[in-house]
């Protein structure tokens, strides 16, 4: 047992309200210069919808993440052999048109335009060719459209719905959409980190934080081929790949990161949690269903002394120990199970969990919002308004069960508090509904408290920074924990291909 210490994140869906404050404090501090003005290191996507870059969860398109391979996995991307051999052409890369152009007005022609009869307009032009152009996409472009058959239609997760589900999606009626907020899963397999020839991204060891060093990068982009997520991007001005640092200076300080910070919705939960990287090869190339119980399964017992006594092994301080005990994250993903990674599928092992959202999936209930039927507790999911089979496909690499099991819970701690508050639910009925979900009556207190009354210091449970640790722990290598081409491991291995 190989126990290493991981920064960690979940999002909880139900919150988001799509305001995007996020976006703008990590656009504000990070991606304010000449060469960012297209990145989004933070963005909020409306699902069903294309994306951010358009259509980024295609992978016939692009080509990211892993794949099995025999006994092992391989980058969809890269190689060694294929890497030298179109080193200098990537032909799955994303264009700016599936981002988008980023554009100004000339203001001049507001300014200095003469006197007369018409109304002079500033019309746009490229901050990149300085030319006019017509603009065609945005940031956040599908927002508002995003339900509608102009976008969602193109939405990849539609792959394995029927026709019958897709066509009732955009009946007026049931017409819904819902909030996906993205930033970098700093995964602990990183696709990215295993694909750069110049191994310009590295790992961190203390906390398990993906950075890319700009001293070191040559602008191959293999890094952004590889990155499933699309979150890695290219400064057109610097000539160098920059990607989310999840404000690593913050995180030093004991302060979150800008956009956790600055949450309206207070939707953002970051933690510490103990994994064992043992299992990363094996845990990578597991068949699609069995993805999301084996990513939980790495997440180890932060209270079990062998745990414990690997982590100092390890180097891990005691202190991070014991903010991995008072993790959110930890009781969301692993003592809960109520928390997804998104697109287990890419095989990354992402660090980043969602709570899938349930208020589109109860809008479309005959009998009213909390009709519980006296037999079928959980029917509602069936007349869902948007599919259980659509939610799998974007949580649990298309397992419909697993996300139905989540929805399950959160249904039963609803109940549970509307029965206690309200008192219009049977008290028999929310027993049976915790009886066949796993679930206590003290647990249902806790997500509920965690969910809805959570404290400052119970969402984000920043662990203490220990500087005189990490050149010790590294040996003075800042490398020493890059995963290795086609194993996905942190074992040290010669830089590049």
């Amino acid at each position: 047992m190989d126990v290493r210490a991981q920064i960690s994140m979940m999002f909880h869906l139900d919150k988001c309200i799509g305001c995007h404050t996020c976006s703008v404090a990590c656009k504000n501090i990070w991606t304010d210069r000449k060469g960012t003005e297209y990145m989004w290191w933070n963005n909020v996507e409306t699902k069903p919808g294309t994306g951010y870059p358009t259509k980024w969860e295609d992978q016939e398109k692009y080509k990211g993440g892993w794949e099995p391979k025999e006994e092992t996995i391989k980058l969809r991307a890269t190689d060694k052999f294929r890497g030298l051999a179109n080193i200098f052409h990537q032909p799955h890369l994303p264009t700016i048109d599936d981002y988008y152009e980023p554009w100004t007005y000339k203001y001049s022609d507001l300014f200095d335009a003469p006197a007369g009869d018409d109304q002079p307009t500033a019309r746009p032009i490229s901050l990149i060719t300085k030319e006019h152009i017509d603009i065609n996409a945005g940031p956040n472009w599908d927002d508002d459209l995003s339900g509608s058959t102009v976008y969602a239609n193109n939405d990849p997760n539609f792959k394995n719905l029927s026709e019958q589900e897709k066509k009732a999606l955009f009946e007026l009626e049931r017409l819904v959409f819902f909030y996906l907020p993205r930033i970098c899963n700093h995964c602990l397999n990183p696709a990215c980190v295993a694909s750069c020839p110049s191994g310009a991204l590295y790992k961190r060891g203390e906390d398990g934080i993906v950075l890319l060093d700009q001293n070191v990068c040559r602008a191959w982009r293999f890094c952004i081929s590889a990155c499933p997520y699309k979150k890695t991007y290219f400064n057109w001005k610097s000539g160098k790949s920059e990607k989310c640092i999840l404000c690593f200076p913050r995180i030093e300080s004991g302060q979150p990161p800008a956009c956790f910070h600055s949450c309206v919705g207070r939707i953002r939960y970051l933690g510490v949690v103990l994994y064992d990287a043992d299992k990363i090869e094996a845990n990578a190339g597991a068949p699609e269903d069995e993805l999301v119980d084996l990513q939980r399964e790495m997440i180890l017992d932060p209270f079990d002394p062998a745990v414990i006594a690997g982590a100092e092994k390890n180097g891990v301080h005691f202190s991070v120990i014991e903010a991995a005990q008072k993790s959110p994250v930890y009781r969301f993903v692993k003592e809960w199970k109520l928390a997804l990674p998104l697109h287990p599928e890419f095989r990354t092992l992402p660090m980043l969990f969602y709570i899938p959202p349930l208020l589109p999936v109860l809008g479309h209930v005959e009998n009213g919002l909390y009709g519980v039927d006296s037999e079928d507790y959980f029917g509602s999911l069936d007349k869902a308004r948007v599919p259980m089979q659509y939610m799998a496909n974007l949580f649990t690499a298309g397992n419909e069960e697993q996300v139905r099991t989540v929805m399950e819970k959160l249904i039963t701690v609803r109940m549970y508090k509307r029965a206690e508050q309200v008192d219009d639910i049977d008290a028999d009925q929310v027993e049976a509904m915790m009886k066949k979900t796993g679930l206590t009556a003290e647990m249902c207190e806790e997500i509920y408290r965690l969910t809805s009354l959570p404290t400052y210091n119970e969402r984000f449970v920043v662990p203490a920074t220990h500087q005189e640790y990490v050149a010790e722990l590294t040996e003075g290598d800042p490398y020493a924990f890059k995963a290795e081409v086609g194993v996905g491991g942190f074992n040290k291995p010669e830089r590049g291909l």
